[in-house]
Order: C-alpha cells, then structure tokens, then sequence
C-alpha cells in the first residue's frame, strides 16, 4: 500500500528549490555540451571567425544595445558583454573550461560615444583581454542570439556574472561565493 505524506510548508519549498536547482544545472550541462561541438552555425553575424561560439568575441569596435531597460555593452555581433565579481582589474579568474563558457573579449576594443575607460590585461595564457572601467569583458554561450542576457545573474564557476551596463558599474551583490560554487564550469 502506498501513502501520500504531507509535509510542512518549508519542505516543499526546499523540495522545489532542490528540483528546480537540479533543472537549472541539467540545462547547464547540455548547453555546454551543445555548445562544445565546434559545427553549428546558427545565424550570427558570420564568416571568418575561428571559434565555435556565435558569441565569441574579437578584437574591435563594440557598441550598446538596450535590454530590459538597461544599456549594456555588446560586442560588434550585439551579444552581451559580462563582468566576473571574483576578477581584479588586472587579472582574470575565469581560465579552461570557464574561459570555454565564458569567452574572454580579445583585446584592445574600443565603443563609439560609450563614457568609460577601456583598457586591456595579460591573462594566464599570454592573450590580450579587453577591460572596461576595470572590469575584464566576456561574452556568454548561453546567449545564443544578439540582445540576450542569459548570464546576467548566473552565479557560476565560483563567482557571479553581471552584464557590463554603459555606466560601467556591475550591480552590487550580497556574495559571490554562494554554496555550491557554480554550476560546474
């Protein structure tokens, strides 16, 4: 015989926080996995780039875009542009796998009309990376078309994620080490 148990309030709740965590991670894991197989080209603004993301960002020229109300800076094919909160304005901790989900911005990159100081940093392996007031750029595969912000918020590979807005500042945030550590990048 099977019984149906009730349980408090503050169990379902837990038990739909768990589930849904457990949703979000799964998403993660086949994005990534979609992500990483280098022969899809969707859309984009095509031609000539060697990586595998449509959001893999070069060298250049960036520009803003509006979401959600927000002027943030996008790169030149209009994907978003993001902060890591664990970065230092002369070093980047997003490396391997999370520089694979996490495309750091090639550097130097100017924006047309955009107040703010860009500059560049040396990451860990020799590259140039673009920074913006500070903040070392990158773009995010789980933005898949131009105008997505998908990573704004996400607290993964040991640190959250934040849009870059034109004003040049990344929204406060209460931590960014939260328990689990990310969502295994």
């Amino acid at each position: 015989m099977i019984r149906s148990v009730t349980l408090p309030k503050s169990h379902n709740h837990r038990l739909r926080m768990l589930l849904a965590l457990l949703a979000v991670t799964a998403a993660a894991a086949v994005l990534a996995a979609c992500s990483s197989s280098g022969t899809s080209s969707t859309g984009g603004s095509g031609g000539g780039s060697s990586s595998s993301s449509p959001a893999a960002a070069a060298a250049g020229s960036l520009k803003t875009t509006t979401i959600g109300g927000a002027t943030v800076l996008t790169n030149a094919g209009g994907f978003t542009l993001y902060s890591f909160a664990p970065d230092t304005p002369t070093t980047s901790h997003c490396n391997g796998t999370c520089a694979q989900n996490w495309p750091p911005v090639q550097g130097p990159a100017t924006a047309s009309g955009v107040t703010g100081t860009f500059g560049t940093i040396k990451r860990s392996d020799g590259s140039v990376q673009t920074t913006f007031d500070g903040h070392p750029l990158y773009t995010f595969v789980g933005d898949t078309a131009p105008g997505q912000n998908h990573g704004n918020g996400l607290n993964a590979a040991g640190g959250l994620w934040h849009e870059i807005t034109t004003s040049g500042s990344a929204p406060a945030s209460s931590s960014s080490s939260g328990s689990g550590g990310g969502y295994g990048y």
